[in-house]
């Protein structure tokens, strides 16, 4: 796994979070002061719930990781750890994408590359689980289209209130992701979101078929980062 911020030691690592929270604090405490000042404490909340949707995937992600309720199967995907026969799956974070994505990428590089960690990610969870079969894979992505999500196994379903709402409280959070995904402002269309479940069954019926478009991918982001 490319991932500079895991590729660092505990010491640099710790080093990085200290700095981001000593930023977020003075952003907050700057907020409250301009709320008293103005008598409009909406500010002051507004940037404290923002600030704390953008920075959290910094903390929770390598948390998270340490403690084994995430694994990683690539740079850009994850799943939650295993329940009653079900997973699942998250495509990369804010956090992950500042870390992962290379700036020389163009828009669709990035788009390419992202696609491409989904489906490397998503053949080796296949390798681990292929011998259980019935056990059932489902995610949230705005990144990947209903039409490749179908011919990959995956069928789409109606996403949850639940889902939604947290989908909207990160509303700030996925803007940036986007503008880092399209290397440009790009602001999300949470109403587009896709949830997609399959069995890992219906998934190895494709395996092949993924199999080809990874290494497709891969080939095309070579071929254009040597251009």
């Amino acid at each position: 796994m490319n991932h500079r911020f895991y590729n660092k030691n505990e010491k640099e690592q710790k080093r990085i979070q200290i700095a981001i929270a000593i930023c977020s604090l003075m952003i907050i405490v700057l907020s409250i002061i301009i709320s008293i000042y103005l008598r409009t404490y909406v500010i002051g909340i507004l940037t404290f719930s923002i600030t704390l949707s953008i920075i959290a995937p910094f903390f929770d992600m390598p948390s998270l990781k340490k403690s084994g309720r995430i694994i990683y199967y690539s740079s850009l995907f994850v799943i939650e750890k295993p329940k009653n026969d079900r997973i699942k799956i998250h495509g990369g974070t804010l956090f992950d994408y500042y870390f992962v994505i290379e700036n020389q990428m163009n828009g669709k590089q990035r788009t390419d590359f992202i696609i491409q960690q989904y489906l490397e990610g998503l053949l080796h969870l296949l390798k681990k689980y292929e011998k259980n079969k019935i056990m059932k894979i489902s995610g949230t992505s705005y990144i990947i289209n209903r039409r490749t999500a179908e011919k990959i196994g995956f069928k789409i379903i109606e996403t949850d209130f639940l889902q939604k709402i947290i989908l909207t409280y990160n509303y700030f959070n996925i803007l940036i992701s986007n503008s880092i995904a399209k290397n440009k402002l790009s602001f999300p269309k949470l109403n587009k979101t896709k949830t997609f479940e399959a069995d890992i069954g219906q998934l190895l019926e494709r395996k092949e078929y993924i199999e080809k478009l990874n290494n497709l991918l891969k080939k095309n982001i070579a071929n254009s980062l040597q251009d």
